[in-house]
């Protein structure tokens, strides 16, 4: 979806000591593909051969057509997705990352855009679920979404096999609440006005035939079918739902999604650990909050990720647990200035 990416949310070595495990041996990459009976979804395993079956993380990643690597023909050539599944597999935890239906090698599944929707991602999601939860490979099951990705798998949780879910950079707001605030201050009045009104039919659920040339990279008619199943959705609603443990991280300098809205999460679901991670970005490396090396990241994929990120995910994983009745029902629990639960 091109340059809806950009503009629509386009610790210590000791925390991780009693988590740590001999590397694995070695790591083995394979091609792992989904038949979903609507097409083929393409994907890429990542398994470190332990002594028992690890952990299995499936990543989903952020809007437009970012592909199984985090790479993005609009969006940057930066790897995030493949340089996070790296960083697990070195750190015993499986992972299956793949092009979304419609993008990059699963372009087949979905050729035209119109195709395109919130539902049917979801619906991709739970059936990578089923084939994990079938493989005798993997033991316990991770959901872990980027940006958009936050959302779509706080939607198919509930009828997965995810035994936790990790929302990366994920918004709680509605998506059109976002985009409004985005386009503030980028556009000039007349336009602004022009973005407003599609968006408020957009959230109506009407198609909008008149659509100004400048703003088409966004609202183009064969993208909006999309945009209506993805405005109705409400975030933080679908992360209250949720009945399994969760861990919310979000990058201090992130551009495209603000601290508030992993504040947000956290207050639609008190019970999960939550992290704001100084000097990380949207794309998950340690950067300026502005100027040009925020930007450059975005094509840099030599950077490294965020240290403090990967060792919050493999703790949180690591340290696996099940929430007493479905829930820790602590909404009165004290949060520490970085945001995690003090216990």
């Amino acid at each position: 979806m091109r340059r809806l990416a950009l503009l629509c949310l386009c610790l210590c070595a000791g925390l991780l000591g009693s988590f740590a495990q001999a590397a694995p041996t070695s790591i083995l990459q394979r091609p792992y593909d989904l038949d979903t009976g609507h097409g083929v979804l393409r994907g890429t395993l990542l398994l470190p051969q332990t002594a028992t079956p690890p952990p299995v993380a499936l990543l989903i990643a952020g809007s437009g057509p970012t592909d199984r690597d985090g790479n993005n023909p609009e969006g940057g050539n930066n790897g995030y997705l493949r340089k996070l599944a790296e960083a697990l597999a070195e750190n015993g935890i499986a992972s299956v990352r793949y092009d979304k239906r419609g993008v990059a090698r699963s372009l087949p599944a979905a050729p035209r855009e119109e195709e395109l929707s919130v539902d049917g991602y979801v619906a991709d999601v739970i059936a990578w679920s089923d084939k994990l939860s079938r493989d005798p490979r993997f033991g316990r099951q991770v959901l872990i979404g980027h940006s958009e990705g936050a959302l779509i798998a706080s939607l198919a949780a509930p009828a997965s096999h995810a035994d936790e879910l990790v929302s990366i950079s994920g918004s709680s707001r509605p998506i059109g609440e976002v985009l409004r605030d985005q386009l503030q201050g980028r556009l000039p009045p007349s336009l602004l006005a022009e973005a407003e009104r599609l968006i408020d039919g957009l959230n109506a659920g009407h198609l909008q035939r008149r659509v100004p040339e400048p703003l088409l990279a966004l609202f183009r008619p064969s993208v909006q079918p999309y945009l209506i199943s993805l405005f109705r959705q409400d975030p933080a609603q679908a992360f209250h739902a949720l009945k399994l443990p969760t861990l919310i991280l979000q990058g201090r300098h992130d551009i495209q999604v603000g601290e508030e809205d992993a504040l947000g999460l956290k207050q639609a679901k008190p019970d999960s650990e939550l992290y704001l991670i100084d000097g990380m970005n949207h794309i998950l490396r340690i950067v300026p909050a502005s100027g040009p090396q925020q930007l450059a990241s975005y094509n840099n994929p030599n950077l490294p990720l965020a240290r403090e990120l990967v060792q919050r995910i493999v703790a949180f994983v690591k340290n696996a647990r099940t929430l007493p009745d479905a829930t820790l029902a602590t909404s009165g629990a004290n949060v520490s200035r970085n945001g995690a639960i003090r216990r």
